[in-house]
């Protein structure tokens, strides 16, 4: 049994290692056969590209988001520069408006218009425009005289998209004009 080692045995240690401690044998140099990657450059290599990724990720972070972010607030302020002052033009008419129709003459015009109030001795009428006739005719001797007349009636022009206004109201005065 002397010749054989068991686990309990500790091995001899030799005269020149008696001050160091155990770790000096897992310091030192791996023989290059047995090495898992062979030559510095393969991890070196590999080392770096990773370096260089998580640089690049970080300057992204740091720099290319929040400009990014910078540049859409600008298109964004710009677009709501735009409504804002669309707002302000209506806000102004709308205050115009509601100025006129302060004044007696606009509280008559409104009436008029939104009510169909009509004074003492007036008479309203609704005059109504030409019907509609149809411009899609068919080519040909009787179809052509009749387009031709439309287009003159009409003055020449070409023939309306479908009216779909409501049509003009005239209002006549029967009353003696005031002040004589």
């Amino acid at each position: 049994m002397s010749d054989r080692r068991t686990t309990l045995d500790k091995p001899a240690r030799p005269a020149a290692d008696a001050g160091r401690s155990r770790l000096g044998d897992v310091t030192r140099p791996v023989v290059r056969d047995r090495r898992v990657l062979i030559g510095p450059k393969s991890s070196t290599v590999l080392l770096a590209v990773v370096a260089i990724g998580i640089a690049a990720a970080l300057a992204y972070a740091l720099f290319g988001i929040p400009f990014r972010t910078l540049f859409d607030q600008d298109e964004r302020i710009a677009e709501r520069s735009e409504q804002v002052d669309e707002l302000e033009a209506v806000v102004a008419d709308l205050r115009t408006e509601v100025d006129r129709l302060h004044t007696e003459d606009g509280i008559r015009e409104a009436a008029r218009e939104e009510l169909g109030y009509v004074e003492a001795g007036e008479i309203r009428e609704s005059v109504l425009g030409y019907p509609d006739v149809p411009t899609d005719l068919p080519d040909g001797w009787p179809y052509s005289v009749v387009t031709e007349i439309t287009s003159l009636r009409r003055g020449g022009l070409p023939a309306p998209a479908i009216a779909t206004e409501t049509p003009p109201t005239v209002v006549t005065s029967t009353a003696p004009p005031a002040g004589g």
